[in-house]
């Protein structure tokens, strides 16, 4: 439990970057405490006015749009960035070289939460394991905060802290970088491959900045990490919480067998069978050996864990089953939005697969995806503003053709495919090129697939 002096007194002048939804609840919170609270948006001055108007007027907050800029921001003694927010940049270096602190939620919420915190990291698998953590932890009875990366902002505890027995937070590689002090009682690492290399530089980087989950843990504190990945079990010098690892050799405290997890309680050894659930997958099992692990130092029993996991659902654009159409299989996967993500997924079919990927580029290194595709993906179609540089990487590997929007690619993976194939939705880069989200993109991709079911029976009708 995290216990310092708060960061936000009243009479503290905040600044807040950002007025989505991190920052509105920034906003929330700041006055709460009874700051003075200024505003600076990127957007342009009329966009921000017509989009924010009502609430500019309910807070009465000082503001500027079209940019950020030092002469507004200096005069703040705090400013609040959203993960969004690169640190890097001119203006944010202007303000710390004039001491002016950057801190993001967790660095705020760090001297304020007073009961039990769960964060998880990683670069996949995040938002399942938040949320089964979550609903694990409330099926045994307690009130639970879940949010953070996953949503709801952290501010959003920090204003009604009394409701709530315990905090899991999802946490991301920007939200890290300004998280100040935060420890976490329990900190999970699930796993750590390429992902944000455009704005980490290189994946040393990216992996320095996932430890800072384990910086300022204490005796006494967990660390759950994936004892199979070199990456994550190599935890910064210092570290003193106690860790705990899952994987397959019996060293981990959570043991992956073929169909379940045998966890190590003192001297004895309990078993969890998955194989009757949407857990009873590679990468399912691995999340559930992270979460049993957590809930299980944090008072849950076996039999509350079991309940839990058999009544677990994946969230949408994980893996999601769409439809069958003559034949052939199409699942959502919208949120691999890295290399780590799709060669997960590949893992969960035998092959015949036909894979559409592409997007936004995020600087990641596409060759990793050879092994698997070669493996297992029998036609590669590629969209987006990465189709190039996914062509150059896997052209000689597997068939490969390009697509202009997700309605052309729906119909040439229909064209292509044969009974039995899966057609598979896992686009290794951010959607930001043609889509406002990987949500959004998930969803053009069931309707564009509905829409094909609906043509089939309609012709066989």
């Amino acid at each position: 439990m995290m216990k310092k002096a708060a960061m936000i007194h009243p009479g503290t002048k905040v600044a807040v970057i950002g007025l989505g939804i991190s920052g509105r609840a920034a906003v929330k919170y700041a006055r709460q405490c009874g700051a003075e609270v200024r505003v600076s948006d990127s957007r342009p001055e009329q966009r921000f006015l017509v989009e924010e108007q009502s609430f500019l007027t309910a807070t009465n907050v000082i503001w500027e749009a079209g940019g950020h800029t030092l002469e507004f921001l200096r005069q703040a003694d705090l400013v609040l960035v959203s993960p969004g927010v690169n640190l890097e940049s001119p203006v944010m270096r202007d303000l710390r070289n004039a001491g002016i602190p950057l801190v993001g939620e967790l660095a705020v919420a760090a001297g304020l939460i007073e009961v039990p915190v769960v964060a998880v990291t990683g670069t996949n698998g995040k938002t399942t394991v938040t949320t089964l953590i979550g609903e694990l932890l409330q099926g045994s009875g307690k009130r639970v905060f879940v949010g953070g990366n996953i949503g709801t902002p952290l501010y959003e505890f920090l204003c009604r802290p009394t409701e709530y027995d315990i905090v899991v937070v999802e946490v991301s590689s920007f939200q890290l970088e300004s998280a100040g002090s935060f420890a976490p009682d329990v900190g999970i690492l699930l796993n750590i491959t390429p992902d944000h290399l455009d704005r980490h530089g290189s994946l040393e980087k990216y992996a320095q900045v996932k430890m800072q989950l384990f910086m300022h843990q204490k005796p006494g504190d967990i660390a759950v990490v994936n004892g199979e990945d070199r990456l994550c079990a190599d935890l910064p010098g210092g570290a003193q919480a106690e860790i705990r690892s899952f994987g397959h050799t019996e060293r981990d405290a959570a043991v992956i067998t073929h169909d379940g997890i045998c966890l190590k309680v003192l001297d004895e050894v309990e078993e969890y069978p998955l194989a009757d659930t949407v857990l009873g997958n590679s990468v399912g099992l691995q999340n559930s050996a992270a979460a049993i692990l957590a809930v299980r130092a944090l008072g849950c029993t076996k039999e509350q864990i079991m309940a839990g996991l058999q009544a677990f659902r994946l969230s949408p654009h994980r893996i999601e089953f769409v439809a069958e159409v003559d034949g052939v299989s199409y699942y959502n996967d919208s949120k691999a939005t890295n290399t780590g993500a799709v060669i997960a997924a590949l893992r969960q079919f035998s092959g015949n697969v036909i894979l559409i990927a592409g997007g936004r580029d995020k600087g990641d290194d596409y060759r990793l995806l050879r092994e698997s595709v070669a493996a297992r993906v029998r036609q590669l179609i590629v969209i987006g503003e990465s189709a190039g540089l996914l062509a150059d990487a896997l052209a000689d590997v597997v068939a490969l053709v390009r697509a202009g929007s997700m309605r052309e690619a729906v119909g040439y993976a229909a064209a292509a495919g044969r009974k039995g194939d899966v057609v598979l939705l896992s686009p290794a880069c951010a959607s930001f090129d043609m889509f406002t989200s990987y949500g959004h993109r998930g969803n053009e991709f069931k309707k564009e697939v509905l829409n094909l079911r609906h043509q089939a029976s309609q012709a066989t009708g």
